[in-house]
């Protein structure tokens, strides 16, 4: 007799590009190992973000992780996203971040309303609601990875802002400061912290003993961006003058940098990942 089947395992659908290269990280690594670990409780296969769209229908749940920048397979992404809301498929993360899942926008919004970030303007005409520096760094709104990253000087950053047109690039001060600094949640939980003690070694990382300061500052965020689930990672730099700032709101992919915590760090937030892919797959 053939034995009766045991209960259906969920199926996840992780979106990543194995092959993508970033300065100083293996992306693929991360993944590889948060799929040995997903497969103990769920069914999962792994796909290039160009793809999603079409398999998605047979899984459960799609779980976005080291996919690279959307700029890369834009057309691929926005069926991906159209497909997810036909299929009521539940994505982590979803589909309505106001971070950077939207573009860098969020920081000129951010600016405005007098929070604690790097000050930001994407107008030409609004250049002097920054505060004088001797360099600016210019980037694109719907940039990623230093994609398009470029400092210039004071008398050039006008010119950068009105050559591509209006609202497409934003400008920053080139800030000075002591650290860089990132805080990694899931389901608004905190789960660790890992900070770059050189500043010209940004994904040097150590484990960074967070306090309730820096926890305030992070939850604000967190808070702000208001996602119903999934992985935040809010990165910020230590000011030379000891200010938290915000640097990025990372909601759609973000890198976790799991081989630079300790096991009983990394077991701790796979466990987190699990309960809150099987509280959204039911």
């Amino acid at each position: 007799m053939t034995a009766p089947a045991g209960p259906r395992r969920p199926a996840v659908l992780l979106v990543t590009d194995l092959a993508y290269e970033a300065r100083g990280r293996r992306y693929c690594d991360e993944d590889i190992f948060l799929a040995s670990r997903l497969r103990e409780e769920c069914d999962v296969a792994l796909c290039h973000p160009r793809d999603a769209a079409a398999l998605l229908d047979r899984f459960d749940l799609a779980l976005v992780r080291n996919s690279g920048p959307v700029l890369h397979y834009q057309e691929a992404y926005d069926a991906f996203r159209v497909r997810a809301l036909e299929l009521g498929v539940p994505v982590c993360n979803p589909l309505d971040g106001r971070g950077d899942m939207a573009g860098k926008g969020y920081l000129v919004e951010l600016s405005r309303a007098g929070y604690p970030v790097i000050p930001t303007v994407d107008r030409a005409a609004d250049l002097g609601l920054l505060p004088e520096a001797v360099a600016y760094a210019v980037k694109p709104k719907l940039g990623a990875d230093s994609v398009g990253l470029r400092f210039v000087g004071g008398a050039e950053v006008a010119g950068e802002l009105e050559r591509e047109g209006e609202g497409v690039l934003l400008a920053q001060p080139r800030i000075d400061f002591r650290y860089e600094v990132s805080f990694y949640f899931v389901d608004h939980d905190f789960q660790y912290a890992l900070y770059a003690p050189d500043p010209e070694r940004r994904w040097v990382l150590e484990p960074y003993a967070a306090d309730a300061a820096d926890l305030a500052f992070a939850r604000r965020f967190i808070g702000w961006n208001a996602l119903g689930h999934g992985i935040q990672r809010v990165d910020a730099c230590r000011t030379a003058e000891g200010e938290l700032l915000l640097v990025e709101l990372e909601d759609l992919n973000p890198y976790l940098s799991l081989d630079r915590v300790d096991e009983d760090v990394r077991e701790a937030f796979v466990a987190r990942l699990k309960a809150s892919i099987a509280a959204l797959i039911g």
